[in-house]
């Protein structure tokens, strides 16, 4: 009998379901995978997690982690073949260091550039300034190796890279003249590996009904 699989409620575009996506492939771990549409969320995902944020992983035998942050550290737990969470440089403490400032201090001024009009803000110029510091950070870091931590892909990337994504994309002509050319490498180059290509894959929403979709190592 096949053991039964992780259930993950994402969201394609949303960057904590990437981060989320990103580190189960990295484990090589496989889970059911429902699509949801945000304006539109399943009853099945308000059950599961009264915050009804994705992303959502609820464990086969009934554990709901909902935060994304616990479901790459869940995922990278069981196996890390990839040594996601040993860096060359640096400890996996100030790894998550790095990750709870791009959480709570970059996002959202992130989300106030993005979105100004949901803040009641004319524009997101200030939030935008507000933002460099933290990015000019990471661009230092990248100036003297490879990758956030050292010379390999780390858990700190892999939860960085879809919000810097984000932030490039409200204005991609704006943020490819700022002086950070290592920061655009990394960024670059990591939407140019297979993992990210996997990570991305669209599927349609999903609707009770539906067969399962298998997302990792396991599917076709």
């Amino acid at each position: 009998m096949t053991p039964a699989l992780p259930l993950l409620y994402s969201f394609r575009r949303c960057p904590y379901a990437m981060r989320a996506r990103l580190a189960l492939l990295a484990a090589g771990q496989a889970c059911e995978l429902r699509e949801v549409v945000l304006r539109d969320k399943p009853q099945a995902l308000r059950e599961a997690s009264p915050k009804a944020t994705v992303p959502v992983l609820v464990l086969p035998e009934g554990t709901v982690i909902d935060e994304s942050l616990a479901i790459m550290q869940w995922a990278l737990r069981r196996a890390d073949p990839l040594g996601w969470c040993a860096p060359t440089q640096g400890t996996l403490a100030q790894m998550l260091a790095l990750v709870e400032c791009n959480d709570n201090a970059f996002k959202p001024l992130l989300d106030r550039y993005k979105y100004p009009q949901r803040f009641g803000l004319v524009d997101g110029l200030a939030a935008r300034d507000g933002c460099q510091p933290f990015l000019a950070e990471l661009e230092q870091r990248l100036g003297s190796a490879p990758f956030l931590f050292g010379q390999h892909t780390t858990l700190a990337d892999a939860a960085l890279a879809p919000f810097v994504r984000q932030f490039a994309g409200v204005q991609p002509d704006w943020f490819g003249q700022q002086p950070w050319p290592q920061l655009q490498r990394w960024l670059h180059a990591w939407q140019q590996t297979p993992l990210f290509a996997r990570a991305m894959q669209k599927f349609a929403p999903w609707r009770p009904d539906d067969a399962p979709t298998v997302f990792g190592p396991a599917a076709p």
